[in-house]
């Protein structure tokens, strides 16, 4: 049985970490720095990090503060923000990265997905999509999901894992920050609709969703959340503690 990932994400904004519910009233909370190191030794399988306000503003990722991360973790980082050409890939990696997450910069120029493959391998190109619900079907969402492309979210999802990515996102953004559990019937859209793996984001409140995750939609590989980590609300130990003890497969 593979071993299921539990992984923070840092959405950093000027420099420091925030959070929002449903991507909407950015909070201040720490360093990413700072939050990255502890993260790092307190049990985290990998760490996310967004530029969440680059493509919207149009501008490259901040790779002061990214390299500044990357130095101080001793575990996988996923770099995403402002993703939009093959030296962007570059740039990012060379800061650090072991994988970078593309979004809007795809959406732009799908062919991007398989020219970053081809380069750098599929096992380096995340494909993060955020999704929510429009007149019941699931939408995909741009440019930090302040805009909505009215793309059919699986057939997108699909193209890109048939374009060459090796790993997908999927940020459900009627769940985000409301901490109501994650979207189990779009994780299992998805989960029965590619063959790479899935990562969960939005919507955890609390230790037993992570459980119903994983007992509901036993391959899909990964759970990510933010603020009740940023917070302290769960610590990641008493989360694969707890996991462990439901009988999930996870690296305590």
């Amino acid at each position: 049985m593979i071993t299921k990932r539990i992984i923070p994400c840092l959405d950093v904004k000027n420099g420091r970490v925030v959070k929002g519910v449903n991507f909407k009233g950015l909070a201040d909370v720490n360093s990413p720095v700072e939050l990255g190191r502890y993260y790092s030794e307190n049990g985290a399988d990998e760490l996310v990090f967004y530029d969440i306000t680059a493509s919207a503003e149009g501008r490259k990722l901040f790779t002061d503060t990214l390299r500044e991360v990357a130095s101080t973790i001793f575990i996988p980082l996923t770099v995403g923000g402002g993703i939009n050409t093959v030296d962007d890939f570059k740039r990012v990696l060379d800061c650090g990265a072991d994988k970078v997450s593309v979004n809007s910069g795809a959406i732009k120029d799908p062919s991007l997905i398989g020219r970053a493959a081809e380069i750098y391998g599929s096992q380096c190109v995340t494909l993060s999509v955020d999704v929510k619900r429009v007149d019941g079907e699931f939408h995909v969402f741009k440019n930090g999901g302040r805009e909505d492309t009215g793309m059919d979210a699986i057939e997108w999802i699909k193209n890109g894992v048939r374009s060459g990515a090796g790993e997908l996102v999927v940020n459900s953004m009627d769940t985000d920050g409301v901490k109501t559990g994650f979207d189990i019937e779009l994780l299992k859209r998805v989960e029965d609709a590619v063959d790479i793996p899935v990562i969960a984001s939005g919507g955890a409140g609390g230790i037993q969703d992570f459980i119903d995750l994983f007992k509901a939609i036993p391959d899909i590989d990964a759970g990510l959340a933010a603020s009740i980590f940023h917070f302290g609300e769960v610590t990641i130990p008493d989360l694969k503690k707890s996991m462990a003890e439901a009988g999930i497969n996870v690296r305590l």
